[in-house]
């Protein structure tokens, strides 16, 4: 793993321990040097940006694109999704970036989120009722992954019916099964075939959603005003994208959250004994161990130089969030989890324009969930022994498999 930048893009580093180990594998990369040559997620050679300032600054670099288009031909070959599924704000750049997120960032603003705590809180008590005469339960399928899909389900209007196919879903998303080589593109084409009947369904009968205020939107604009309207497949891209980003990510967050409690029992104790710091803790979940490992690859318009290296326009750049929220430089002593230290600059959730949307809901979300974990099973422990504790084996994402616990 000593290869750097400067060996150039014929020798991309062996990412193994990044699967293997990933913060162990982050330290010596950043130690190493600042940029690095490695396979991407994509199996291309790709630019892994591993230091807190150059991340930081590169979040926020209009010089790096989200659009696929600026990809250098041969140099990546991403997950290919449908149009009306594509023409998401994982893929774009202003100004429909800047549009389109206009026209949906008033269902994310900390008013409203919080005007959802009540409905989060009793969602959580109701699937930890259903849990708790065991004695015992796995939390990712029990609890972390049922709470943020119901709460997302609930915003769009989506019929609790078709909650468990949408776990189903993105699970072959996130993490494909080697024995379903098709299980990804089936996925695929059962959303988009259940988000074009819904959008029919609402467009019928609107309801008080989130979903039919954007039908609405897209329906009722005038014709004229073009800054202010969605496509037909910018529409259906933006229901996919709030569905599984804010599964993804919240799934992800609580169980990383409840494992690094279990693995600091002096932290859990005291935030037992005071609450209050529970806002303060999610903070530091999101610096240790957040839930995504990578920001949203992206390309350069123009040759570029980031940490001395220097990157040829269209080539794909991955920055790497967890290593930047474990970087010397910027946190003390980072691979400790200190609820008590000052998180404030970390980018769990991305840095400038492209800013978690998402963020209020996913905070909110895992502050609820834990404090109705904690205060419901005070004996709360893992059911296995800790070494047997899996992660997903990707790159791109931090999260659990499983996590058995019981009380």
């Amino acid at each position: 793993m000593q290869n750097t930048a400067e060996t150039g893009p014929d020798a991309p580093i062996d990412t193994t321990p990044l699967l293997d180990d990933p913060y162990a594998a982050c330290a010596a990369l950043r130690e190493a040097g600042p940029v690095h040559r490695i396979t991407g997620t994509d199996g291309q050679p790709a630019w892994l940006v591993t230091r807190y300032d150059d991340v930081r600054g590169a979040l926020a670099d209009p010089r790096l694109s989200l659009d696929k288009r600026h990809a250098a031909p041969g140099s990546y070959r991403g997950f290919t999704l449908p149009p009306a599924l594509d023409a998401n704000l994982l893929n774009m750049d202003p100004p429909d970036h800047t549009r389109i997120r206009r026209l949906v960032a008033q269902a994310f603003t900390p008013r409203r989120i919080d005007a959802l705590r009540a409905l989060v809180r009793r969602i959580a008590d109701e699937l930890l009722d259903a849990m708790a005469a065991n004695g015992r339960a796995e939390l990712v399928t029990d609890y972390a992954g049922p709470l943020p899909i119901t709460v997302i389900c609930d915003l769009l209007g989506i019929p609790a019916a078709h909650r468990r196919d949408f776990l189903a879903w993105s699970d072959a998303l996130l993490t494909p099964d080697p024995g379903r080589p098709h299980a990804r593109k089936e996925a695929v084409g059962a959303m988009l075939e259940f988000y074009t009947d819904l959008i029919a369904a609402k467009r019928a009968t609107p309801g008080d959603d989130l979903l039919s205020d954007l039908i609405a939107v897209r329906d009722h604009t005038p014709g004229d005003a073009a800054t202010d309207r969605l496509t037909e497949d910018e529409l259906t891209s933006l229901a996919f994208l709030i569905l599984f980003a804010g599964y993804e990510n919240t799934v992800q967050l609580i169980g990383n959250a409840t494992l690094a409690l279990l693995d600091h029992p002096e932290r859990l104790g005291a935030l037992r004994r005071n609450p209050a710091e529970l806002s303060a803790t999610v903070e530091e979940f999101l610096r240790y161990d957040g839930p995504a490992a990578l920001a949203i690859r992206r390309f350069p318009v123009e040759d570029i130089e980031i940490g001395g290296a220097r990157i040829p326009a269209g080539e794909c750049v991955l920055l790497s969030l967890a290593s930047a929220n474990r970087d010397p430089a910027r946190f003390p002593a980072p691979d400790a989890f200190d609820p008590t230290r000052d998180p404030t600059g970390h980018l769990a959730l991305g840095h400038g324009i492209h800013y978690c949307l998402g963020a209020p809901l996913a905070r909110m979300e895992a502050e609820t969930a834990i404090d109705a974990l904690i205060s419901r099973f005070p004996g709360l422990r893992l059911d296995i022994p800790r070494d047997e504790v899996r992660h997903r084996r990707t790159i791109r994402a931090r999260g659990l498999i499983s996590l058995p616990v019981a009380w």
